[in-house]
């Protein structure tokens, strides 16, 4: 028995018309019926298209703010961020002493097997020197804002540069510096910096951020190069390329600032490799000399490793904060990538 909304005419078969092309409408549905379906159909796009209209288009980088506010690990990780900057701006006014300075009332009772703790005046007691420990704290957060954003500005203005040079020209130029990038890369980040730092005659604060900055490079070069890699091939190159505009021109206004998104992304997850490789430089006895200076991984590597027996709570401090100022990054971070992703779009 055929379907009786789809059987095919007698007349198709008499005439030799393939009976599956030419089908009968379907029954009890008249012109005018279908006519006015069409004309609702046709209304509601209308009215869906000048909704859109008024409403106006929303940017990538709207859209990609929208859906990291909704992410709640992102914003986790930024509430982390934005206290830790506070802190490190706002140091000088929150700190209740000078970090630098001696107190009487702590050296009186200090010894090699007994360091105050604990006081109304000094809530997390001395360090082993006689300091405000709390002020340390608070300064340190400073200190390793400074050392983690200037490093990762210096990795990511190098990196750039070599990925830039290498993606928007390739040939030889591609395959020296991509060499280059890969010998880094085949070191492990921790040796390879301390490698770097061991060479400088004598250590200091600007060692420790140059040699970690140069850890990052090839990881910026890396993700921009393959970028930009992407956007040579991409359709408005090709048009500008079309119109007779400067290889330079299609490079700084067409190609790089469609690459640098994913580059940005990464610079806020390596500001928390930054910040473990500086403490980690520091706690191994290579970092900044200067025991005035408070930062986190000094403090962490000098009075926690040596003192940890008689007070644990030097090394405990710091390394808590290391930890979820680490973390805080990471989760910022891993929301950015996932919210400018394109397949997380809806």
């Amino acid at each position: 028995m055929s379907d009786p909304i789809t059987r095919p005419t007698v007349g198709a078969q008499r005439d030799g018309v393939d009976p599956a092309a030419v089908e009968e409408k379907p029954e009890g549905v008249t012109p005018s019926a279908i006519g006015r379906l069409g004309e609702r159909k046709r209304a509601r796009l209308d009215a869906l298209a000048q909704a859109s209209a008024d409403k106006g288009g929303v940017s990538l980088i709207r859209d990609a703010f929208r859906r990291l506010r909704r992410n709640p690990v992102a914003i986790f990780g930024a509430a982390i961020v934005a206290l830790f900057v506070l802190v490190a701006i706002f140091a000088p006014l929150l700190a209740p002493h000078d970090p630098a300075q001696r107190f009487d009332e702590l050296t009186k009772n200090l010894t090699v097997d007994s360091i105050p703790g604990a006081s109304s005046d000094f809530p997390l007691g001395s360090d082993p020197l006689g300091r405000d420990f709390l002020s340390r704290m608070i300064y340190g957060s400073r200190q390793t804002l400074f050392v983690g954003v200037v490093a990762t500005l210096i990795g990511l203005a190098l990196g750039v540069l070599i990925g830039a040079l290498s993606g928007a020209f390739g040939g030889w130029i591609d395959n020296i510096l991509m060499r280059f990038t890969d010998v880094m890369l085949a070191l492990p980040a921790l040796l390879l910096a301390i490698s770097l730092v061991a060479m400088a005659s004598r250590s200091s604060q600007w060692t420790v951020i140059l040699a970690v900055a140069i850890v990052n490079v090839p990881i910026f070069a890396r993700l921009l190069r393959g970028s930009m890699l992407a956007q040579r091939e991409s359709d408005h190159v090709l048009a500008a390329r079309a119109l007779g505009v400067k290889q330079h021109s299609i490079v700084l206004r067409h190609m790089l600032p469609n690459a640098m998104t994913a580059v940005i992304v990464q610079a806020t997850l390596t500001l928390s490799t930054a910040i473990l490789e500086a403490a980690s430089l520091s706690f191994l006895g290579l970092g900044d000399p200067d025991i005035n200076r408070a930062e986190w991984g000094l403090m962490l590597g000098v009075d926690g490793q040596r003192y940890f027996e008689v007070r644990p709570e030097l090394a405990y401090y710091p390394a808590i904060a290391i930890i979820v100022v680490a973390l805080g990054f990471t989760l910022l971070g891993e929301g950015m990538r996932e919210a400018i992703d394109p397949k997380n779009r809806r």
